[in-house]
């Protein structure tokens, strides 16, 4: 095993570490004992204390806030394929405990021990991202154990974020296993979707809200459901498939709708799903204007604040969706609200919900409350771990 450079830390700076954080912040940093002018992006690296005890093994890119990140506490274990390989299937233990099928997400970064790296699992195709130099370093150690682990006959690298471009890496989409399909299956709850992976959004789908879109199917049966920001039908489809009456699915993608209504066949729902294809908050106005009512209504839109100074303007757009959704309800109507947001606290939603519900002149009572799936399992030491919010709630006349 060679002997790592190290990182030291200021005196005192190592208590995150110690609580159980992954992350080192350049300012962090001793760099009159290490400067960080002497580490190229993505270095293996020992991480230390003020006064040299050892901390553990991580890697480190000097040109980001982000300065390092703790790969394993035990200084003997460095990020190689043998690591890599021992996490891929403590990851897979508890996936394939917790799911009877092989689609769901396999790694989720530090919660995983594996910061920096995103796995979805469809079946024998595996789409993967990885966002920080580190990681791009080891890429083919990376590679090498999925095949290991898994056994997968595509791999894609869906490299298309834009932290790769704040780490000094390009963007790009490569299948380095196989050859990518067309398009990749998958079941969710029970219904089966068909995804373009090469040019869907992210790693192609969104297991994150599994758990929610289960919880759904339980109140749409004989109702007129709108489903906005639809994707590929996600919400939708499964709410057909639930047994609504009239699925109406509105996003700003014609290819994704196009897909959108072959998934709908493929569940044998097509007769009672529609699109329409627009901006949602034009289409909002638009079927306002047309005095169109929904009984359930899903708003699950992108990620409306993605840095903390988009803050206030992202609270006033989940304010103004949620509140132009609540208007075209039917008296007593249901609405399913939620945020990928990370800087959108719980309560935050929840303050905008109820003061949407109030400006109209209605009640909302909050039904239930979904998280991320347990393939999104979140890191207690790191917040940025936990996003996913999603509320449903009742709206009542005024009374």
């Amino acid at each position: 095993m060679k002997k790592l450079p190290p990182l030291r830390l200021k005196r005192g700076e190592d208590r995150r570490i110690r609580a159980g954080h992954l992350w080192i912040y350049s300012n962090e940093v001793d760099v009159k004992q290490t400067p960080l002018t002497d580490f190229e992006a993505g270095d293996p690296i020992e991480i230390q204390a003020a006064g040299g005890k050892v901390l553990g093994n991580g890697y480190i890119n000097p040109n980001t806030l982000i300065a390092a990140r703790l790969v394993s506490r035990n200084p003997s274990y460095q990020l190689d394929q043998s690591l890599i390989t021992h996490r891929l299937k403590v990851a897979l233990s508890i996936r394939e405990r917790l799911f009877s099928q092989p689609y769901y997400r396999l790694v989720y970064g530090e919660s995983d021990g594996l910061p920096g790296v995103v796995v979805d699992r469809f079946g024998a195709v595996l789409s993967v991202q990885i966002t920080t130099a580190g990681m791009e370093r080891v890429r083919e150690a990376l590679i090498a154990a999925l095949e290991k682990v898994i056994q997968p006959e595509v791999i894609v690298l869906k490299n298309e974020t834009q932290s790769r471009l704040t780490e000094g890496l390009e963007q790009g989409v490569e299948c380095v296993v196989g050859e990518a399909p067309e398009r990749v299956s998958l079941q969710e709850n029970g219904v089966s979707f068909e995804i373009p992976l090469l040019s869907g959004q992210k790693t192609g789908w969104y297991y994150d809200h599994r758990m929610n879109r289960q919880r759904m199917q339980r109140y749409v049966k004989g109702l007129r459901v709108l489903d906005l920001f639809s994707y590929l039908g996600g919400w939708g489809v499964q709410a057909a498939v639930a047994g609504a009456s009239e699925v109406f699915c509105v996003d700003s993608s014609a290819p994704f709708l196009e897909q959108l209504h072959l998934n709908a066949a493929l569940n044998g729902v097509g007769e009672q799903v529609a699109t329409l294809r627009g901006d949602v908050f034009d289409a909002l106005k638009e079927l306002r204007g047309a005095r169109e009512q929904f009984d359930l209504i899903i708003v699950d839109p992108p990620a409306f604040i993605k840095r903390k100074k988009d803050h206030k303007a992202g609270l006033q757009a989940y304010r103004r969706v949620n509140e132009q959704a609540m208007r075209l309800l039917s008296r007593d109507g249901i609405l399913i609200s939620a945020s990928c947001s990370h800087h959108l606290q719980r309560d935050q939603l929840k303050q905008q919900l109820l003061a949407s519900s109030r400006h109209i002149d209605r009640n909302l009572i909050l039904l239930e409350e979904g998280h991320q799936g347990p393939d999104h399992p979140i890191h207690p030491a790191i917040p940025e771990t936990e996003y996913i919010k999603c509320l449903t709630g009742r709206l009542l006349p005024s009374g």
